[in-house]
């Protein structure tokens, strides 16, 4: 320990109020990731070939699918700085960042070198057009570079998240979506070129937020106790812990993936008016998820910090504090829904047939926010415990479920697609719900001694 262990600190008895303090500059740093879209939609969208806007739909779509599979670097390196904070042990929050900087750089470089095969592949399965695929290609061999950037900056964020610097992860979100937007405009508007420039765009803009990340990381290295153990850095035995939690948040996070996949599909076998009034409802279900993950992040480091510290008390105080907020997103955003759901369809769309047809599916996005908060709270929570396993095993299960309900309900169309899609959110969060019961009746109770997961052990 780099501080006095022997120090007693009160409960924090976290509340709302630590909670949203927290949580609010995550959740404006995510509005700013759909405006980035909107930019370079806008940009590309006013070229005079269409090929070149599909381009570069095509290449985001992958990078988003590629680098979203490698979120655990973000996720696993908050739960594990957030306990080594609740230790009080400034050096293995250095080692920590300094672990998660090398993973990074090591995936970062393996996708570089397996870029041919992995943007061919990931094309083909995108299925666009011979001209658009041509420069959806280009698009993908630059942008490709910025892996290593990319993945270091999940690490960055992770670790000041896991030491509740969220308003630091919200300046560095905002300086990555602001210089991409102003390279956008400058090369595609002023310099003519077209979505190879909105792809160099993109990567300058990474690899200027690792600067500024890696910046903020040494100013804030001054401020922390301890020394950085270089040996533990080149030992793979000492990544055993960050190794074994992210191994099961990748693979939890692949079923994740597979499962909208899989939602996106399947729509589109019922024509294009379905698949764009899904695109539609979707987009609102994603915009209720920003106020969500920022109170999931935030119940991140609170819960982690607890476990670290082996307190119930501050933990379940965390988790209720979460919970409150969660819900009242959660509420909200059902009756909106409800009371303005055909307005809100009509803000995104002009076409009466994808209006009528979202206007249909309408009542299935209205239930979903009830059903999804559990998960996403959840999730937040065992981050910071450290639980990926359970995260892991709760997403396979809801999908084993997913796979054979939508099979019963193909007679029903559209609808039973929706049907099985919250059939698979509500498995999630149910099971989620269990393993939580499990967790602290087990793990925290008083007959168990207040005991942490071997998880959260270094």
């Amino acid at each position: 320990m780099d501080r006095n262990a022997t120090d007693h600190h009160p409960s924090r008895r976290y509340t709302t109020r630590h909670v949203w303090k927290l949580a609010w500059p995550i959740i404006l740093s995510n509005i700013t990731v759909p405006l980035l879209g909107l930019v370079d939609t806008a940009v590309v969208g006013h070229l005079p070939d269409s090929r070149y806007l599909a381009a570069v739909t095509l290449g985001a779509t992958l990078f988003s699918f590629l680098y979203w599979g490698f979120g655990f670097l973000r996720m696993g390196t908050t739960g594990l700085t957030s306990q080594a904070v609740g230790r009080e042990n400034d050096s293995d929050v250095r080692l920590l960042l300094a672990q998660s900087l090398v993973m990074a750089a090591t995936i970062g470089l393996a996708l570089i070198l397996l870029s041919k095969p992995l943007i061919d592949f990931g094309l083909w399965l995108l299925d666009g057009s011979e001209a658009a695929m041509e420069l959806a290609a280009d698009y993908a061999h630059i942008r490709i570079f910025s892996a290593p950037a990319v993945l270091a900056n999940y690490a960055i964020l992770g670790w000041f998240i896991g030491q509740q610097k969220t308003r630091i992860t919200l300046a560095i979100l905002l300086l990555t979506n602001g210089v991409n937007i102003v390279l956008d405009l400058l090369f595609v508007v002023g310099f003519g070129l077209a979505s190879d420039g909105v792809a160099w765009a993109s990567l300058i803009a990474d690899y200027s937020a690792l600067a500024f990340g890696l910046w903020r990381v040494a100013i804030h290295c001054r401020q922390l106790g301890g020394s950085l153990s270089r040996q533990a850095l080149w030992v793979w035995s000492h990544y055993s812990a960050l190794i074994r939690v992210n191994q099961h948040l990748f693979v939890r996070t692949l079923g994740l993936l597979f499962a909208q996949a899989f939602f996106t599909a399947q729509g589109a076998n019922f024509g294009d008016t379905v698949l764009a009034a899904n695109a539609v409802l979707l987009q609102f279900i994603m915009l209720v998820s920003f106020a969500l993950d920022g109170f999931a992040n935030a119940a991140e480091a609170l819960t982690g910090r607890s476990v670290g510290r082996r307190d119930w008390n501050d933990f379940g105080d965390a988790v209720s504090a979460a919970g409150r907020l969660s819900l009242l997103v959660a509420g909200g955003s059902m009756l909106l829904f409800a009371v303005a759901g055909d307005g809100l369809i009509s803000l995104l769309t002009d076409l009466p047939e994808v209006r009528a047809t979202a206007s249909d599916y309408l009542p299935w996005m209205i239930a979903m926010p009830a059903l999804a908060v559990w998960s996403y709270l959840l999730d937040g929570v065992f981050i910071g415990a450290t639980e990926s396993r359970a995260m892991r095993d709760t997403v396979w299960l809801a999908i084993a479920c997913y796979l054979p309900v939508w099979w019963l309900t193909r007679d029903y169309g559209n609808h039973g697609l929706w049907f099985a899609f919250l059939l698979f959110t509500l498995v999630r969060s149910t099971s989620l719900g269990i393993c939580y019961l499990h967790y602290r009746r087990t793990r925290w109770s008083p007959a168990a001694g207040g005991e942490t997961s071997p998880e959260t052990t270094r």
